[in-house]
């Protein structure tokens, strides 16, 4: 693998908001999240859960509630009170509606995907046709006193089930009335009454209403009656949200305990007609509140406060007991948040509303493997960049001498000149920025930091040129030739300054000549998105890690994959590294040895040798301490091309200062729980 000086890193202070709903899309296999902060993100299943479009929040946009729409149409409300459509293109919010009845609290739309009916702080149940250019008012069903705090269509959109405190409604679509109301409390003694509140509700086709409350109870309602079939206790605490599956035999409750339960239709016994709902599978995946579920056809999805999105796998469901039927945590986003300035030995953290520029530590020590040496100058914050307005901010990036910050935000890009002076730093804002189509969703310097590249919609990339003592000028917009609606999200230039790389949301990677501002050629369309690209600073050659964890090597000078990519794809890479569930989200390359290609994800680090043989599935992958073991001749026969290090966890980025010198930055999960609010305390055998 080599011998590096590490900079372990730890001071990334980045805490991931929690999830606050989501919303599974059958046709396309895809989820739609949203966090507290009002960031929505898009993850693809048939990608091998890849987080695929990722639109950050807003300081005045909070998000109640998701659904899709009139096909693969995203629609989210909340506490502003607007109805508001997402480019899924762009990653910004295409529209807003107001609904006319302060805040939103819940938001459902019907089978055929044609109608939002929403829930409002006043009371009222609105209802919205979808159209071509929006949603368009249609009419507001019965009002009732207090806030609807959640929604639900019956399958042949005629009523909807619509619950708030003690209280259970349904409505006739057609007529707008009230046919039915549930009080959800009525058999509680009056002594022992106390508020409930109704936190969820689905509504069956058999006419069944079901309802999870304050009390922790969910239970089971028919609606024409008003009475109730079963009750199942399923918590001390809250039970906060519900899903049920597709062919409405099996339920999944999230509590604010942080547990999950499946419940199941099931006979009473072996071949019985007669059946009854039962808990079957307890799941205790979060430690904070789950404030959303969803049911997809063969798992069980959660998201909690602990930002984990937690995908389990049904077994029952599952062909063959195998990487399909492994349990998935998704915690931290698959997009990069730090950028480094190699030259200058800075660290350029990227939060939502701030920028954190730091400079590294240093050490006149050296030492053996593995110890850790005293510093003899501790990292420096430098700098902390805020952005004003209530925007969040998309992306950033600071030149490898450390001279230019640049970031963006939905609505504004803004670059930044440092100047160091001995221990301190000097930041001057360059006015007269040129006027751009915003929001960048990417940004990257060029090797010798008198580029900018900025990654547009539409896939276009504008290059400006950055000026001394501190200005810039644009130079050139670059675009496919063939034409896409969908946003750059990866940029990827070239040590000597000859080429770019550029991934658009359509999967596409277009590769640009920067000496003469054209086109240059495309890379063959591949089946997977891609997470990370980087062009190699001797041979220019493009490596691309795909979501499926497969890897290629393009030419370009050439314009085909090289050799030593179709013997890759030719011999297959190895099992454990295919069944990998956390993408490859950056690339370097170690200059003092050309054949080295160094990869990571969040839970290892690895230094690919392209002058060794690919291991076999039946050759172990990691086998790094295996190898001390051996003698020299017998090391030499299993040695394999991968050098995998999972010492460094979670990682959120790692890259190579110099040939010597590597920076890993990690963010414990334990460093995050301790800055969340405490847990609901439960009583645990033994204290």
């Amino acid at each position: 693998m080599g011998e590096f000086e590490v900079h372990r890193v730890r001071f990334f202070s980045y805490v991931p908001a929690g999830v606050r709903c989501l919303a599974y899309h059958r046709r396309t296999d895809r989820l739609a999240l949203a966090r507290t902060d009002g960031a929505v993100e898009v993850y693809n299943f048939a990608a091998n859960y890849f987080q695929e479009k990722a639109i950050p929040g807003h300081e005045a946009r909070t998000v109640e509630a998701l659904c899709w729409a009139a096909g693969d149409r995203l629609f989210g409300a909340g506490l502003g009170g607007d109805i508001s459509e997402y480019d899924l293109e762009r990653l910004r919010v295409k529209r807003s509606v107001d609904g006319f009845g302060g805040p939103i609290w819940s938001m459902a739309a019907n089978a055929g995907g044609t109608r939002l009916a929403i829930g409002c702080e006043d009371g009222s149940v609105k209802l919205f046709h979808v159209v071509p250019d929006g949603v368009q008012f249609e009419r507001n069903l019965d009002r009732q006193q207090g806030r609807v705090l959640c929604l639900s269509w019956h399958p042949s959109e005629t009523h909807i089930a619509a619950g708030s405190v003690d209280l259970l409604r349904v409505l006739d679509v057609g007529s707008g009335r009230t046919v039915q109301r549930i009080m959800v409390n009525y058999h509680v003694q009056k002594s022992k009454k106390r508020e409930c509140v109704v936190w969820s509700v689905a509504f069956l086709s058999s006419g069944t209403v079901v309802s999870s409350d304050s009390f922790g109870r969910l239970q089971f309602w028919d609606w024409e009656r008003g009475t109730l079939l079963e009750s199942h206790t399923v918590s001390t605490s809250a039970v906060l949200s519900l899903a049920v599956s597709e062919k409405e035999d099996s339920i999944v409750v999230g509590t604010s305990a942080g547990a999950t339960y499946q419940f199941q239709l099931l006979p009473v016994k072996m071949g019985s007609q007669d059946k009854h709902w039962v808990r079957t599978k307890p799941f205790q995946h979060h430690t904070h509140d789950v404030r959303a579920v969803a049911h997809s056809p063969t798992a069980l999805i959660s998201g909690g406060l602990d930002a984990q999105l937690v995908i389990r796998p049904l077994m029952e469901k599952m062909q063959k007991k195998g990487y399909e039927a492994v349990l998935r945590k998704f915690t931290f986003p698959h997009r990069r948040l730090v950028s480094s300035a190699r030259k200058a030995r800075l660290l350029l953290f990227q939060f939502s509303q701030h920028l954190e520029l730091w400079k590294l530590g240093s050490t006149d020590e050296s030492g053996k493997d593995g110890e850790v040496l005293p510093v003899c100058r501790a990292p420096e914050h430098l700098v902390q960049l805020k952005s004003k307005g209530p925007e969040h901010i998309y992306c950033s990036c600071v030149s490898p001498c450390g001279s230019w910050i640049a970031y963006s935000t939905a609505s504004r890009f803004h670059l930044y000149r440092a100047q160091y002076e001995g221990d301190g730093v000097s930041i001057k804002k360059v006015a007269n920025v040129p006027k751009l189509l915003l929001p960048a969703y990417q940004l990257q310097c060029s090797a010798d930091s008198g580029s900018l590249f900025v990654a547009s919609d539409q896939g276009s990339v504008h290059v400006l040129q950055l000026l001394e003592p501190g200005g810039c000028k644009h130079l050139h917009t670059l675009r496919p030739p063939s034409g896409t609606l969908e946003a750059v999200y990866l940029l990827a230039s070239s040590a000597d300054g000859n080429w770019l790389a550029a991934a658009s949301g359509d999967w596409e990677i277009h590769i640009y000549s920067l000496k003469r501002f054209k086109h240059h050629c495309t890379v063959p369309m591949y089946s997977c998105a891609v997470t990370a690209l980087a062009i190699h600073p001797v041979t220019n050659n493009l490596v691309i890690a795909y979501s499926d964890q497969q890897l290629f090597e393009f030419s370009i000078p050439e314009k085909q994959y090289t050799a030593w990519s179709r013997t890759v794809q030719n011999s297959g890479l190895h099992r454990a590294w295919l069944e990998r569930d956390s993408p490859i989200t950056h690339i370097a390359f170690n200059p003092k040895n050309p054949s080295h290609i160094l990869l990571h994800d969040v839970y290892m680090f690895c230094v690919l040798d392209k002058s060794l043989p690919l291991p076999d599935d039946s050759a172990s992958l990691m086998n790094q301490s295996a190898l001390k073991q051996l003698p020299e001749t017998a090391r030499k026969r299993q040695l394999h091309a991968f050098k995998i290090c999972k010492k460094f966890q979670p990682l959120l980025f790692a890259d190579l200062l110099d040939e010597n010198c590597l920076v890993m930055v990690e963010r414990p999960i334990m460093d995050i729980k301790t800055q969340l609010p405490p847990p609901i305390q439960q009583k645990k055998f033994g204290t």
